[in-house]
């Protein structure tokens, strides 16, 4: 066919017309998506190998965002990578190698299928469980997990398919193939039984043959499983899978798992070799093996090329084929291979054009070639259809179809059916007669005929076709009745007629005529019509009627008569009797069946016989009710006795008569069924026969595969229409009820749905949000906003977008948000004063009296009463107030009918209720401050928050916002004396935060802390407010005046009492904190009072006397507790305890002043004009507890200048500079002592205590060093070092590792992390990664100092887990020695004599250990007579020239400063050696050669082992020593059998018998038979022999010469040879198998073989130039005398003559225009000339035409 044609006239311009049209549509998608421009080439692949990502990128060319993306990506190099290459993501990771992390280099390993984030570059330190992220992403093409196709690209995880495109879903099926359906192999499963016997150890389970996959095999039971393979090669190996692991097989992973009650085997395949799965019997019990597996169908189909095309040139076709293809050979085998697969379709022929170029100018035509262009393609004929199995209702007919072809001159052949496959086979079978068969149609009942008592009535029963016409061939047995009797209720009370009146007309006759109609079929038959009238109109007459024979044609379901003879059967009478009532009254009796109508003999039988009731039957019921039935009987009138029912009249039977019978109650039984039609059920027991059985087997088969659909999952939307989906698995239920998932193959019928759509309904509108702009400044502080759009989700799951009104309010804060960028720096002024700052108060409120309002200043903590309301104020400076947002608890708050949220900063809360209680955060960009509110009770207690708001995660959100230093501290309070033991307070520090002051407020509350008077008037509040005009004490009334509205105090106070209290010991606590929340409540109150101008003269007072500081501080308050009058006497009667130093807080130390006195724990500033210095230490215990004083570590030189007061104070007079340094006051007593310590600073210089000694640390479980020494510790154990530094102002302290800054809180390492905490470091479970020096730097304003602890970790010496390296260390050191590893419980090495051998210590530690050896405990070196060597760092010991005997017990000891450890091994020297045993038996029992033979055993260590062991070795000189030398009794004495009498058939032998005596001398003398015979049965002297037939080849004559031609005249003959005895008795071919067989075939002549190849002329050449030349002649088998031709066959022992060639292979030189085939004249006949192929070839005669 023409590729393209010349267009017609108009089309450029239609072409046009459609160009400017397709411009204009490009243009306005283009301007839709906003003008990108074009894309631009693909970057080189990120790989070379294993799958890497390539993108493109594109500009916009509009001043406008463009939509969509500006990149695109897609897969390269798909190839795999050669084994070495490795895996990328591990050399991106060993590119950081040279790199320094943390000032230490590390190999990197890659840590791979990380869940979080797995596109980061993710690595692990080797030998450590140090992971650090090295680069937040990895290079494109990088995999994202390691089973995975999936790759990142660009720091995200794209989906990449089995066919390596992105975004492709597409993946592997069961059998290995990208989108495969699963056929290409099939799931075995089975169960394996162990049946294993004594003799028979193991047994095969399965085998897996070459690439099967998705293997697992469970065995349950003792015995053990192993492995055999077998390669395509030939190779075969075994593994015994003696441990769990996984290995490498063949190059097949095995995955396996030996547990104590079972093993399980994994592979996941593809298997690279065949597995034979046996199993060794290793216990009395049995095994079962679970197996499933997917085993490849290693034949399939293979599509084969195209066959030679039909035609060489002009246009021809060609067709493909398959062949059965074995993957594993890689050759073609027969088809019966792929036929024994279900599986396996063979693939239908493909048809094709082929050779369409025309062919050349010539008179030459193309025929040589089997099919040709110019008679039809091969197609598909049919004969007629059969007749329909059957008239009506539906049957089948058939018909032949077989591919034929049709050569030029016309002829049809059939061909085989590939050839026509091109095309759909017509179907051979289809339906046929599908209407409904005729069916009987009954009409209604007619009245009864009578008026009382019985009679009848009739029914018109039609039969109906499928068009509704009234018609034959309804089947005669199924055709309702026309008649019946009926009984009318009223009671007849005339004399009683002798028949029931028959029915008028036309109900009778219409019946009668209907009833007696026969129906047409296809068999002919005879079909009545209808009764004519009767001839009478009343009395008896007569009807007649016509009869036809008739036969239905199904064809044209028409009826044709047909004459009388045809009609098989009797015909039905034409004529009867009638009658049509009574003449003149009478009642006649009449028989419509008499014929003759004659009535005679009929009343006498009425008159003699008559029915009659007689008795009833049996009740059906034997309790509860039941019923009876009237037995109806024919009797004789006149004898009363049964006559035969025939003989009454059957029309006057009397109806059936019930009656009611046993209406007594049942017993109660299971189930009750009577009168009111019901079902009673009792109890079990109530029931006295044993109760049947509820369930019994039904259907013990398997049934048939059928499709089990799961429940459907849930919908993937809520609204709008979404997607469910579930499971729809092909089963088969099992005869024992359970199921067998099978391959969706298995099930024939259609699959049901797996998905439908669900939730198809409108959603609820809501609101769509835009992402956020950009900041709307480039620095410091902006805003950034985004719009939203009100759109709802339709049931069809489109959006749309609907009116504003319709969505919830939208919060503010939705739409516009603060942003900070980096700060804007200006001139002359930090940048970072331009941050947003929240002026917060760092105060604690508590509510005494009631109020209506309260303002608070966000920063502190308010514990107040129930009903205020609160007004919380966040002032910010730098930050517009409208963009400040609350919290509560960490959720974002919004204005409500109870919480105000204004725009100005502030947040009102109206009447506090419980579930307001909580922590409430105000942010300010960046900034953010906090305020807790607390609610108090009426009984004074704290209000309880509902635990529905708090929760865990809640609970860690504010941990993790509050401060850690502040989150240790609230843990360190919490551990102390106030906290009450709840789960939540132990919790450290996942504590609220929130909670840090209530202990010390419900003291304030609850334990007295106010004073006296004032608590009085404090619980009379509530009822003062109840009842004002009630009668209070006035006294009170005056103290609740002065009491104040809201009591106020200062963080930093209560914090100070807090870390005051956890300083002291824990039989303080509880003293002490009543005496500071006590003077905590005066100092308060009488701050108040001062502020109020209202405090009292000291006369007026009614308080007790409060320590007044020297100056106004309201939340600084100090006081000095000094013991109670408790503790001041009676010391003898106090029970013993362990000294105790009483911690106090001093007042504000001034620099100024000249003499200095504090308390512990503080610092001290020396000024220059300091003059004194007075240190107090005061200290409890019984006994009284002696004081001293040290600084710096060592005793304090007193002198002249520095002196200890009477009581225990110390005193430095005109501090200098050498005074500085940490004062530790210590009191010790019998039980204990105690420690505290103060700082004496330079003008407030930093100072830090410090500690020159080395800590050596191998069990304890804690280390607490001060900063300055060294630490050496073992692995594990928590490391405290304190750097307390005092300094004025205070110090601030930084710590470095390594001289790396470390920050708050952060893990060093998997496992290990550290806290700074009031100076200390703490580090927890420390490694060997902790290692280093840590650095604690103190630094004011007046200088810094630094010092620092060397942490060293140390590992005791301990067995390597890995071995590899001191085995290889073995090898190296001695290649053929025999060598043994030490271990702690003792190893032993057996030896020969002289050998040298190696010993090996496995050991590791840090530092390095140190061995020593030892022999048998004394040091190697003094070991006399043994030559050692000591190498590998004392790992390894050599032994040479070992002599004979036991070398004793080597042992190596190894010892660090963390520990030792003793392994030990002992060699023993082997050695064979001859032993003498005990003489052997006797030779001979008597005569004169018996001799006792010593005995000769190697031993081996007294253990007899193979004599080859003692070669060599000196044999003992061993003689031989006589025995038993007597004479012997008589005995038989034999000779040899003679030679048999024959060779087969039975024959005999015989041999010589003769009774002889042996001498003690050594000589045999003849006695007496009966000698012999007293002692032994005679022997026998003859046998039989050569039992065996005597058998031979017998073969029959030859054959005629007719077998296959072999050659000219020459043929093959046969004859039959087998084997039989000389008899003639035939036996099988075996009997005769040691004889040689004679030939059974020859060579003969044969006249049918005189045949040869004969050939005719060649044809003309079908062209007379050019290359598209044939010829071909004739080629046939004719026998040489007739020259008849004969069957090819027989000439197929000589090669067949071609048929056809090419001919005139010579350039064609002109071109005019002339038939180039000789069928033009047809061409022109059939029209073809306007078909370019046949102008061209028949260019003469088209041109005429």
């Amino acid at each position: 066919m023409e590729c393209c044609r010349r267009a017609a006239p108009g089309t450029p311009l239609l072409v046009l017309a459609f160009l400017l049209l397709s411009s204009r549509t490009a243009r306005s998608e283009e301007d839709r998506e906003g003008l990108w421009d074009a894309w631009g080439p693909w970057s080189e692949c990120s790989r070379t190998c294993g799958g890497g990502a390539s993108y493109s990128l594109r500009r916009c060319l509009s001043s406008k965002s463009c939509e969509g993306r500006n990149i695109r990506y897609r897969t390269c190099s798909n190839v795999d990578c050669p084994p070495e290459a490795g895996d990328f993501r591990a050399q991106q990771c060993s590119a950081h190698n040279d790199v320094k992390y943390h000032g230490q280099l590390y190999e990197w390993l890659p840590v791979s299928n990380d869940p979080d984030n797995p596109c980061s570059l993710k690595c692990q330190a080797k030998g450590t469980s140090l992971v650090v992220e090295l680069a937040p992403k990895v290079l494109d093409g990088t995999r994202c997990y390691t089973e995975s196709l999936d790759m990142c690209i660009s720091g995200l995880c794209q989906i990449v398919g089995c066919d390596h495109q992105l975004g492709s879903t597409v993946k592997e099926d069961n059998c290995g193939v990208c989108n495969g359906d699963g056929s290409t192999c099939r799931l075995v499963r089975g169960q394996y039984k162990s049946q294993l016997s004594a003799s028979k150890s193991d047994d095969t389970v399965v085998a897996i043959p070459y690439g099967s996959r998705h293997i697992r095999l469970v065995l349950k039971g003792p015995d053990h499983l192993y492995l055999e393979t077998k390669t395509l090669q030939g190779t075969k190996g075994e593994n015994s899978l003696s441990s769990t692991g996984i290995f490498l097989v063949d190059n097949s992973t095995v995955d396996f798992q030996k547990l104590p009650d079972k093993e399980i085997l994994r592979m996941t395949g593809p298997l690279t070799a065949d597995f034979i799965i046996k199993i060794h019997d290793l216990g009395p019990a049995d095994s079962t093996v679970q197996f499933i597996f997917y085993q490849p169908i290693i034949h399939r189909w293979r599509e084969t090329d195209f066959f030679p095309c039909s035609a060489t040139c002009g246009g021809g076709y060609q067709l493909t084929s398959a062949e059965c293809y074995d993957l594993r050979s890689n050759r073609v085998v027969a088809d019966q291979y792929c036929h024994y697969y279900p599986e396996n379709v063979k693939p239908k022929p493909k048809l094709q054009e082929c050779n369409l170029d025309p062919c050349p100018a010539s008179d030459g035509y193309k025929q040589i070639m089997p099919y040709d262009l110019y008679h039809p393609l091969p197609r598909w004929e049919a004969t007629p259809w059969t007749a329909c199995s059957s008239s009506c209702g539906g049957g089948i007919q058939s018909r032949a179809v077989s591919c034929v072809e049709e050569d030029i001159q016309g002829h049809v052949t059939s061909v085989e059916e590939w050839k026509c496959m091109y095309t759909p086979k017509m179907p051979v079978v289809q339906p046929c007669n599908i209407f409904d068969c005729p069916k009987w149609l009954a009409q209604e009942w007619s009245p009864c005929t009578v008026t009382c008592g019985q009679g009848l009535r009739y029914r018109v029963v039609l039969c109906i076709d499928h068009r509704g016409m009234h018609t034959g061939g309804c089947s005669a047995k199924t055709k309702p009745h026309i008649k019946e009797e009926c009984i009318i209720p009223t009671p007849c009370y005339k004399p009683r007629e002798k028949l029931p009146i028959e029915a008028k007309l036309p109900w009778f006759k219409q019946a009668q005529e209907l009833e007696e109609g026969a129906a047409v079929s296809e068999e002919p038959s005879f079909i009545p019509e209808a009764w004519s009238a009767c001839t009478v109109t009343c009395g008896v007459g007569t009807q007649v009627r016509i009869i036809r024979c008739q036969v239905l044609l199904p064809f044209s379901q028409s009826v044709a008569d047909l004459p009388a003879d045809e009609c098989e059967g009797p015909k039905p009478a034409s004529q009867r009797a009638c009658y049509a009532g009574p003449c003149n009254g009478e009642t006649p009796e009449f028989n419509p069946d008499n014929g003759d109508g004659l009535l005679g003999g009929l009343q006498d039988l009425d008159e003699l016989y008559d029915w009659e009731y007689e008795g009833f039957t049996k009740c059906s019921e034997s309790c509860g009710g039941g019923v009876q039935e009237a037995v109806v009987s024919c009797l004789n009138k006149q004898t009363r006795e049964l006559a035969d029912e025939n003989l009454c009249v059957t029309s006057r039977r009397p109806p059936q008569l019930l009656k009611s019978c046993n209406l007594d109650p049942c017993p109660a039984s299971h189930l009750l069924s009577r009168e009111m039609n019901e079902v009673v059920v009792l109890a079990d027991e109530l029931c006295h026969h044993p109760k049947p059985s509820t369930v019994q087997a039904c259907n013990r088969f398997n049934c048939p595969p059928a499709w089990y659909p799961a429940q459907w999952q849930l919908c993937s939307r809520t609204c709008g229409g979404g997607i469910q989906k579930r499971d729809v698995l092909c089963k088969q239920r099992m005869a024992d009820g359970s199921f067998l998932e099978l391959p969706e193959t298995f099930c024939s019928a259609s699959k049901p749905t797996s998905h439908q759509g669900c939730k198809k309904d409108d959603c609820p509108s809501e609101w769509l949000l835009s992402e956020w702009s950009e900041c709307s400044v480039s620095c410091g502080e902006g805003t950034q906003t985004r719009s939203a759009i009100c759109q709802r989700v339709l049931k069809t799951g489109v959006s749309t977008v609907v009116n504003s009104t319709l969505c919830p309010p939208l919060p503010f804060s939705s739409s516009i948000r603060p942003c900070m960028l980096a700060t804007c720096a200006r001139p002359g002024r930090p940048s970072t004063k331009h941050s947003p700052h929240i002026a917060a108060a760092r105060n604690i409120y508590i509510q005494t009296r009631r109020q209506r309002k309260l303002h608070f200043v966000v920063g502190g903590f308010a514990y107040l009463l129930p009903k205020t309301t609160v007004v919380l104020r966040c002032p910010t400076r730098r930050f517009r107030k409208p963009l400040i947002t609350w919290e509560k608890d960490g959720q974002h708050s919004i204005s409500s009918a109870h919480v105000t949220v204004a725009p100005f900063g502030y947040l009102k809360i109206h009447r506090l209720k419980p579930s307001d209680a909580g922590i409430y955060t105000c942010s300010a960009g960046p900034a953010r401050e906090q305020f807790v509110i607390k609610l108090i009770g009426g009984n004074r207690k704290l209000v309880a928050r509902p635990l529905s708001l708090w929760s865990e995660e809640e609970e860690a959100l504010q941990v993790r916002k509050t401060n850690p230093k502040e989150a240790l501290q609230t843990h360190k309070h919490q551990n102390g004396i106030f906290s009450n033991g709840s789960k939540a307070e132990k919790r450290g520090l996942t504590a609220d935060p929130g909670n840090r002051y209530d202990d010390i407020v419900s003291r304030l509350l609850e334990q007295g802390g106010w004073p006296g008077e004032l608590l009085a008037s404090w619980e009379v509040q509530d009822s003062a407010e109840r009842n004002a005009s009630s009668e209070e004490d006035p006294n009170a009334e005056q103290a609740l005046l002065h009491l104040p509205f809201t009591m106020v105090a200062e963080q930093k106070r209560l914090d100070d009492i807090l870390r005051n209290l956890s300083q002291q010991p824990e039989e303080l606590r509880d003293l002490y904190s009543k005496h500071l929340v006590a003077q905590l409540a005066q100092d308060i109150f009488r701050s108040h009072l001062e502020n109020q101008d209202l405090l009292p003269k000291p006369s007026e007072q009614r308080f007790p006397p409060m320590a007044v500081p020297a100056h106004k501080h309201v939340s600084g308050f100090s006081s000095s507790l000094r013991s109670s009058s408790g503790e001041a006497g009676g010391g003898s009667r106090r029970p013993h305890r362990k000294p105790a130093i009483l911690r106090k807080i001093s007042a504000a130390q001034q620099l100024s002043a000249s003499e200095v006195v504090t308390h512990l724990g503080q610092t001290v500033a020396l000024a220059s004009g300091t003059l004194s210095v007075l240190l107090h230490c005061e200290a409890v215990g019984n006994p009284r507890p002696t004081i001293h004083w040290t600084r710096n570590g060592e005793a304090v030189q007193f002198s002249d200048r520095i002196l200890l007061q009477p009581d225990d104070s110390l005193q430095i007079l005109a501090p200098v500079e050498a005074d500085v340094g940490f004062y530790t006051c210590n009191a010790t007593n019998a039980l204990g002592y105690d420690s505290v310590s103060i700082a004496v600073t330079l003008a407030g210089k930093p100072l830090v205590k410090t500690s020159r000694m080395t800590v050596l640390n191998t069990e304890k479980p804690t280390v607490t060093v001060d900063i300055g020494g060294t630490v050496r510790t073992v692995r594990g154990v928590n490391v405290t070092i304190n750097c307390q530094v005092a300094g004025v102002p205070e110090a601030e302290v930084t710590w470095f590792r390594n001289k790396s800054k470390l920050g708050s809180s952060h893990h060093l390492h998997e496992g290990s992390s550290h806290h700074l905490h009031e100076g200390s470091l703490l580090l927890t479970d420390v490694s060997f990664s902790d290692q280093g020096l840590y650095s604690c730097r103190a630094a004011n304003l007046h200088g810094e100092q630094t010092e620092s602890t060397q942490l060293l970790i140390l590992d005791p010496p301990q067995v390597p887990t890995q071995l590899e390296d001191i085995r290889a260390l073995l090898l190296a050191t001695g290649p053929n020695l025999p060598s043994v590893l030490m271990s702690p419980l003792g190893t032993q090495l057996v030896l020969d004599p002289g050998n040298s051998a190696l010993l090996g210590c496995p050991i590791k530690g840090h530092p390095t250990p140190n061995i020593t050896w030892f022999q048998n405990g004394q040091p190697i070196a003094t070991a006399p007579g043994l030559t050692h060597h000591i190498w590998g760092a004392g790992q390894i010991l050599r032994v040479a020239n070992l002599s004979g005997g036991p070398q004793g017990e080597f042992s190596c000891l190894a010892q660090n400063e963390a520990g030792t450890l003793l392994q030990k091994a002992s060699l023993v020297i082997q050695d064979y050696w001859w032993s003498v045993d005990r003489l052997a038996t006797c030779s001979a029992s008597c005569g004169n050669r018996g001799i006792h033979q010593p005995r000769l055993r190697c031993l081996l260590n007294t253990t007899e082992v193979d004599p080859e062991h003692c070669t060599g070795k000196p044999r003992p000189a061993v003689q031989p020593v006589a025995c038993n030398r007597r004479d012997c009794p008589s005995r038989w004495m034999v000779t040899s059998w003679s030679a048999c009498t024959r060779s087969c058939g039975g024959g005999v032998q015989t041999r010589r018998v003769t009774c002889q005596k042996l001498k003690a001398s050594g000589i045999s003398t003849p006695v007496s038979n009966d000698m012999c015979s007293q002692l032994a049965k005679r022997p026998v002297d003859t046998q039989a022999c050569n039992q065996q037939l005597c058998v031979e080849w017998a073969f029959s004559s030859w054959g005629q010469c007719n077998g296959p031609c072999i050659g000219p005249r020459l043929a093959v003959q046969h004859r039959q040879v087998f084997c039989q005895t000389r008899d003639g008795i035939t036996l099988p071919s075996e009997q005769c198998s040691a004889l040689p067989r004679p030939v059974s075939t020859q060579n003969c002549w044969s006249e049918a073989c005189s045949v040869h190849w004969r050939v005719s002329l060649w044809t003309l050449c079908t062209a007379t130039c050019g290359n598209y030349g044939f010829q071909s002649r004739r080629v046939e088998c004719v026998h040489v005398r007739t020259n008849k031709a004969v069957p090819e066959h027989l000439c197929s022992w000589g090669p067949r003559p071609a048929n056809w060639q090419r001919c005139n292979v010579t350039p064609c030189e002109n071109t005019e225009c002339r038939d180039t085939t000789r069928y033009c004249e047809k061409v022109r006949q059939l029209k073809l000339c306007q078909l370019g192929q046949f102008r061209s070839r028949c260019c003469g005669t088209c041109g005429k035409a």
